[in-house]
């Protein structure tokens, strides 16, 4: 790591190694002297990019609409909608990403002068995606265009019937796409594998491509004179919901997602969303939310009507108009949380008994039957992050179907190969993206599924694997530690997928007490020579040889602790502390 610091082999039994920087940063002639340009070009940011990535802005970032297959047509569409008052509803997928992307239309057409309905499906009753019933029945009902958002990429069935029924309907999704494409009056998604010019954008949320959808429209009615004597909507004032979407639906922070993040979280701190503003309130969040917060406070409430049966709530929270409407739902959806903790829990702890009888499988997938289908996606994700490998948890509903949620690691495309299971007849359903897949599948077919993703994603799994380090971005002394510091590394983000948060090696220290508090988190107080130390937390590893090493090691041997440096701010006082990943013996 340094000649000041080499370790092969922590309590993890992984190495540590310097976050390597880009290429161009290596120049003998060039030698970053501060933090933060030393973060940016770890993370691959070309040196005459550097201003452009330390002060990500929508107008450095964001591409002509227009390179997008569809994107024209799709924003002539809903301008001629908007002219004529066309009935219009938007159907959003039931998860963060699905009603951001669904609130972002509403909201945009409202000040259009549009009052747009939403539908959402019910998880547990409908499933993913558009069915043609629900497709149907709007139509019936009045619909004249539809507007799929974070879904419909690969609903043909549903589509035809939407075509029959006379509908038309605009499909703006980011999911995986195959060869073939479903009937739709226009396709927005930077995945279609026809895409040309906004195959670069691939990394967008779904809300990502609705922002654009909107900047498409806005660009029209304005060339057509439609704001002439009217205000013209500030696209940008939605960026807030554009935010969480992107960070709860886990993209990849490069290019116009840091900028939608960076700008996101400054509208945000305005409060102007009603909806949003009751759910920091109801996060019991006392200062301007951090990326962090969207993935971990707000995503997860929003998610948590989708997940136990309420798909709607996000929706009408995030659209509201109305202060007392926006408390009541915000309060709801806190409730549901704590409702979705407890089921996830009882899940998880079958989940990982069964994954611990896997061997050392590529791909690890379980399956259980009375699992509840709104938490297999976020047991997945434990599990993945357990093992460092994908994970596949299947709900069984005992009747031989079994609803299915993915998570994968770095470097290995897991909706590409449920795709292809699709594809070759193992599942009844299955797509999504890089990171997180959702299918169907028959319960006799599981194990063929399971030997099918052995054979297609070993190597790949293993390639991700080789070498795996963690990765320290500074080495401090403890008295280093420090909330200057902690806002010199917060300057280098957003953080998040694809622009992985610094983590500092900080040591030697000594433990002056350890305790388990919460569910199995290990907290210490730690000093070093000199006396100064911090508070370090180790979330949920209190059963691990993490954890077991932290209790163990009070005022006896000398540590290094590598981890996220962060704000306490819940004292009276606020401090830096340390959410510890990883220690090593320092003697």
């Amino acid at each position: 790591m340094s000649s000041l610091l080499h370790i092969d082999h922590s309590i993890l039994g992984q190495p540590w190694r310097w976050r390597a920087l880009a290429a161009d940063a290596r120049d003998p002639d060039f030698a970053p002297d501060d933090l933060v340009t030393q973060l940016l070009m770890a993370r691959g940011c070309p040196r005459d990019e550097l201003e452009a990535h330390r002060s990500p802005s929508i107008r450095g970032f964001m591409p002509d609409p227009s390179i997008f297959r569809d994107m024209d047509r799709a924003a002539e569409r809903l301008a001629a909608a908007v002219l004529a008052g066309e009935q219009v509803t938007i159907f959003g997928d039931y998860d963060v990403d699905g009603a951001t992307s669904a609130a972002l239309m509403i909201l945009l057409l409202r000040a259009l002068g549009l009052e747009a309905s939403a539908y959402i499906p019910d998880r547990l009753m409908e499933g993913y995606g558009p069915s043609g019933e629900a497709l149907v029945r709007l139509a019936a009902g009045g619909a004249t265009l539809i507007v799929t958002v974070d879904c419909g990429a690969q609903a043909f069935e549903a589509l035809d019937m939407a075509r029959t029924a006379g509908v038309d309907v605009i499909v703006v999704d980011h999911h995986k796409c195959v060869a073939a494409l479903p009937h739709a009056y226009a396709l927005v998604n930077p995945n279609r594998l026809d895409e040309d010019g906004g195959k670069a954008h691939g990394h967008l949320a779904a809300v990502g491509v609705a922002f654009l959808l909107g900047a498409a429209l806005i660009r029209l009615l304005r060339a057509r004179g439609f704001f002439a004597g009217r205000g013209e909507p500030r696209l940008i004032e939605l960026l807030d919901i554009v935010a969480l979407g992107t960070v709860a639906d886990v993209a990849a922070l490069r290019g116009l997602n840091r900028a939608f993040v960076a700008q996101g979280l400054k509208v945000m701190a305005a409060r102007r969303n009603i909806g949003l503003n009751a759910l920091i309130e109801a996060s019991r969040l006392t200062r301007a939310p951090t990326a962090t917060d969207l993935g971990f406070a707000l995503g997860p409430r929003i998610n948590a009507g989708g997940r136990v049966g309420k798909s709607d709530l996000g929706v009408r929270l995030l659209t509201t108009q109305d202060p007392d409407e926006a408390r009541l739902i915000a309060t709801e959806l806190d409730r549901l949380n704590e409702e979705r903790r407890a089921i996830e829990s009882e899940v998880q702890i079958t989940a990982e008994a069964i994954a611990a009888t896997k061997g050392n499988r590529a791909v690890i997938v379980v399956a259980g039957e009375g699992w509840h289908p709104g938490v297999i996606g976020i047991v997945a994700g434990r599990l993945k992050e357990k093992y460092s490998r994908p994970a596949i948890v299947i709900a069984l509903d005992g009747e031989g179907v079994g609803k299915g949620s993915g998570r994968s690691v770095s470097g290995v495309d897991l909706g590409a190969v449920v795709l292809a299971a699709k594809d070759q007849g193992l599942l009844i359903a299955g797509g999504g993206h890089a990171m997180a897949a959702g299918l169907t599948i028959a319960a006799d077919r599981i194990e063929a599924f399971g030997d099918f993703l052995e054979a297609r994603l070993a190597e790949a799994v293993a390639r991700s694997g080789e070498g795996r380090a963690l990765l320290v971005d500074a080495l401090l002394a403890p008295g280093g530690l420090t909330l200057a510091l902690v806002d010199s590394l917060e300057a280098g983000g957003p953080y998040g997928m694809g622009w992985p948060a610094p983590r500092v090696a900080v040591g030697p220290v000594r433990i002056v007490k350890a305790d388990i508090v919460g569910n199995g988190h290990v907290r210490v107080i730690v000093s070093g020579e000199d006396g100064r130390g911090f508070k370090g937390v180790a979330f949920r590893q209190a059963e691990s040889a993490l954890g077991q090493a932290l209790l163990g090691a009070a005022s006896h041997r000398r540590l290094w602790l590598a981890g996220r440096a962060k704000t306490d701010d819940w004292g009276s006082r606020p401090a830096a502390e340390l959410h510890i990943d990883d220690a090593a013996w320092a003697d």
